[in-house]
C-alpha cells in the first residue's frame, strides 16, 4: 500500500487514521489526525461528526486508494484546501484551488470592520473587491447585506473562474459581476466599500515561508515586491476617485506595514480612519475614507 497504509479490509478505520496522522506528524504538517479526518471524510463523502460517531461502512478499494494518494499530497504539503477544494471563510464554503490564494481566517477581519461601517442591512452599497481571488470578501460580505451589488476584479482568470463558481454556489450570481483587470484598470463609477487584500510579502522572504504557501500558492497574490509594498503603491493614486462621498476602504497589510500604508494613503488625498488589530495583536486592517 502506497505510504504503509494499512489495508482497510484488515485494519479498522481507527487504525487507517493512527497510521495517516503518523506520516503527516512526521512531514511536519500541524495538527495531523484532525487532517487526516477531514481527509477521509472527503473521500467518503461525509463530516468528521460521522467518522467520531463510528458509523462509516468499510472503505471500498477506490476510497482506499483516494485516501492513500491524498495523505501523500498532504504529506509533500500541497495545501490542505487545495487537495479537498474548498476552504471556510465567514461561516461559509468557498471553492479553492490551485492558482488562488487559500482564504485566511485573518482576512474575515476586513469583512468585520465593513460591516461594522455599513451596519444597515437594507442599503443599496455598490462593493468592489479589487485582488478578488475566490471571491471570499466579497460574498462574504453581500450575505450579510442582500440589498448591496458588488464587483470582483483579478488579472487571474483562474481565480475568476472560482470566484464566479463561489458566486453561483452561494447564490450571489444576480448581486456580483466578475472582470479582469490590474487592480483599478477599467473600473469606473464610485464604490461605498472597497475591499483590498493585495500581494505584500517582501521578496526577501523567500524561502522563510510554510511549503504550503511558497511551493503551492501563486507568487503573484504573496508578493509585494522588495518591500511588500509594490501593490499599494500601485492602487492607492486612484482609490480617492473611486470612493464615493461616505466610501470607505479596507486594506488587509502585513506586519509592520500599517504606517507605511497609512501615508501612502493619505499623500492621494484619503483620511485614515484607523487600523484593527488581529486576533494575535498584529495591526491587520488599515480602514480610510474620501477627506
Amino acid at each position: 500500500m502506497v505510504g504503509n497504509i494499512p489495508p482497510t479490509d484488515v485494519q479498522s478505520i481507527e487504525r487507517l487514521l493512527a497510521a495517516a496522522a503518523k506520516q503527516l506528524r512526521a512531514a511536519g504538517v500541524d495538527s495531523p489526525r484532525r487532517e487526516a479526518r477531514l481527509l477521509l471524510a472527503h473521500v467518503m463523502q461525509t463530516s468528521q461528526e460521522e467518522i467520531f460517531a463510528g458509523r462509516l461502512p468499510p472503505l471500498i478499494r477506490q476510497q482506499a486508494l483516494a485516501f492513500e494518494a491524498a495523505v501523500d499530497r498532504r504529506r509533500n504539503r500541497e495545501p490542505l484546501a487545495y487537495i479537498v477544494g474548498r476552504r471556510e471563510f465567514w461561516s461559509l464554503d468557498f471553492a479553492v484551488g490551485p492558482g488562488v490564494l487559500v482564504p485566511r481566517p485573518e482576512s474575515e477581519l476586513l469583512v468585520e470592520q465593513a460591516l461594522k461601517r455599513f451596519p444597515d442591512s437594507k442599503a443599496p452599497l455598490r462593493v468592489l473587491d479589487l485582488g478578488t481571488g475566490s471571491g471570499c470578501l466579497l460574498l462574504s460580505f453581500l450575505s450579510e447585506r442582500p440589498e448591496a451589488q458588488g464587483l470582483g476584479v483579478d488579472l487571474s482568470e483562474t481565480a475568476l473562474a472560482i470566484a464566479r463558481r463561489n458566486a453561483a454556489t452561494l447564490g450571489l450570481s444576480g448581486r456580483t459581476s466578475f472582470q479582469r483587470g490590474d487592480w483599478l484598470e477599467n473600473v469606473f463609477g464610485g464604490f461605498d466599500v472597497i475591499l483590498i487584500n493585495p500581494p505584500y510579502i517582501a521578496e526577501a522572504a523567500t524561502g522563510g515561508l510554510q511549503p504550503e504557501v511558497e511551493t503551492y500558492e501563486p507568487a503573484s497574490a504573496l508578493y509585494g515586491g522588495a518591500d511588500g509594498l509594490a501593490a499599494y503603491r500601485a492602487i492607492a493614486p486612484g482609490l480617492r476617485e473611486r470612493l464615493t462621498a461616505g466610501g470607505h476602504v479596507f486594506l488587509e497589510v502585513g506586519q509592520g506595514q500599517a504606517a507605511a500604508v497609512s501615508v501612502l494613503l493619505s499623500g492621494q488625498g484619503l483620511s485614515v480612519k484607523g487600523t484593527v488589530c488581529d486576533l494575535a495583536g498584529i495591526p491587520r486592517c488599515v480602514i480610510a475614507a474620501r477627506t
